[in-house]
């Protein structure tokens, strides 16, 4: 098809308002204040996982050291456990616990450091229970070699 020419005449008129649109309405997030969490610490050889909880088990925050940048062996020391520690006291300031029960797994270097910073970061605790999983018998053993 062709492309017509329109004239000035033939252009739509636009009227210029004064009037501005009224703001959009700030919706804020309700937050809920909790009281009472869970903190669990898993303490591996290779890298420390914390996670803090609500009672009924929904994840409130969570940090590694993986995730906080250390990397290699880093990972497992007491300075990056208390490290992780710090975060997740930065992300529950406003909402989360301070009564808090703590559950720690594993046997790596930062399960103390991350009880004792816990405690520095102002959290009430109530319990410290160990989780770490115990082997009973293990599996069978293999059948004797016959040369």
């Amino acid at each position: 098809m062709a492309k017509t020419k329109t004239t000035p005449e033939e252009k739509p008129i636009v009227k210029k308002t004064t009037e501005t649109a009224a703001p959009a309405p700030v919706i804020s997030k309700k937050t809920k204040h909790i009281d009472m969490g869970r903190v669990y610490i898993k303490a591996s050889f290779n890298n420390t996982i914390v996670s803090v909880t609500d009672i009924t088990g929904n994840v409130l925050a969570w940090a590694s050291s993986g995730s906080l940048g250390f990397s290699g062996p880093k990972k497992a020391t007491p300075f990056a456990s208390s490290k992780v520690i710090t975060m997740i006291a930065e992300r529950l300031k406003t909402t989360g616990p301070k009564d808090i029960e703590i559950f720690v797994r594993g046997v790596g270097s930062g399960r103390d450091s991350a009880i004792r910073s816990l405690i520095a970061q102002g959290f009430n605790i109530l319990s410290i229970k160990d989780v770490t999983g115990i082997p009973h018998n293990g599996p069978r053993p293999a059948k004797v070699r016959r040369v």
